[in-house]
């Protein structure tokens, strides 16, 4: 059995969610003269690849140690819904049961395609990354509770749309942008499509039925498109934990695993070492199986 990462790399120079702290790190101590480097490090739960935990959003909920493996570790299916939607764009069950078989209990991770904006792409572009994504409808989440769904993956800022969001308020020209295509494509203006019913659905409406997510998925999630694999998640065991930095997985036997290597070794790489996806774009065209 071996591994494919999933996780983005993290350092002072990944972004958190909007306002969020970012990562902060300084030496306490070096070497000389104390015999051992040492730092300290500040940030938000929030920055780099993360899972939300239900006390995010849901005061009862499970911390983040109370999550256990058989709900952390489990078959899933990654999705790629790149060729499906664009800027502001609303993704529906449907688009993602037309790629792949999801069952009962999966874990469900989405590729938008929006990680080649993420800060460690060579295509990165933060404002598309954070705010400019797509994001689902309160049909997803329907879906998702009928599913099952054991927890959700994005490779995006968050799991909810980003103009169903505070965001919409921070970034006026960007909501005025999202706005003029919401009456384009969908026929309803934006504040109507994402009224305050509907407030960061994804988060309100889930987490308190145990449907957590992760966002800001990366890594090498360009060689699994539309493929099922067994996924892991692994944050911290963090008591009182509304949520974590984690290190997202995906676990493929060894014969697969030298076939994808093979793949990524014929591919554009990024700086840190994992495929540049938007540099190549054979991965996408329909998925690998």
């Amino acid at each position: 059995m071996k591994v494919i990462d999933l996780t983005i790399p993290l350092g002072i120079a990944t972004p958190p969610w909007p306002t969020y702290e970012p990562l902060q790190v300084k030496y306490f101590k070096r070497l000389a003269p104390n015999g051992a480097n040492g730092q300290l490090v500040t940030h938000s739960n929030h920055v780099g690849t993360h899972l939300d935990g239900e006390i995010h959003f849901y005061t009862p909920g499970k911390d983040i140690a109370a999550l256990d493996f058989d709900f952390l570790v489990h078959e899933g299916v990654i999705v790629d819904l790149s060729d499906a939607v664009g800027d502001y764009d609303i993704y529906t069950s449907e688009m993602i049961e037309k790629r792949v078989d999801v069952k009962e209990g999966d874990i469900l991770i989405i590729h938008t395609g929006y990680h080649h904006y993420g800060w460690d792409q060579p295509t990165a572009d933060e404002i598309r990354y954070m705010i400019k994504h797509p994001g689902p409808d309160r049909e997803f989440a329907q879906w998702c509770v009928k599913k099952k769904i054991r927890w959700i993956g994005v490779d995006c800022g968050s799991a909810d749309h980003p103009m169903n969001t505070i965001i919409r308020d921070w970034m006026p020209r960007q909501a005025k942008e999202a706005d003029a295509h919401f009456r384009a494509k969908y026929g309803v203006p934006l504040a109507e499509r994402f009224d305050d019913s509907k407030y960061q659905l994804m988060h309100i409406e889930l987490f308190d039925k145990g449907i957590i997510h992760a966002e800001c998925v990366g890594g090498d999630i360009d060689l699994l498109l539309n493929q099922r694999v067994t996924i892991g998640c692994f944050p911290w065991r963090f008591v009182d934990g509304e949520s974590s930095i984690a290190r997202i997985v995906a676990f493929v036997d060894d014969d697969r695993y030298d076939e994808l290597m093979n793949v990524k070794s014929k591919c554009v790489l990024t700086k840190f070492g994992d495929i540049a996806g938007a540099k190549n774009p054979q991965l996408h065209a329909a998925g690998r199986t």
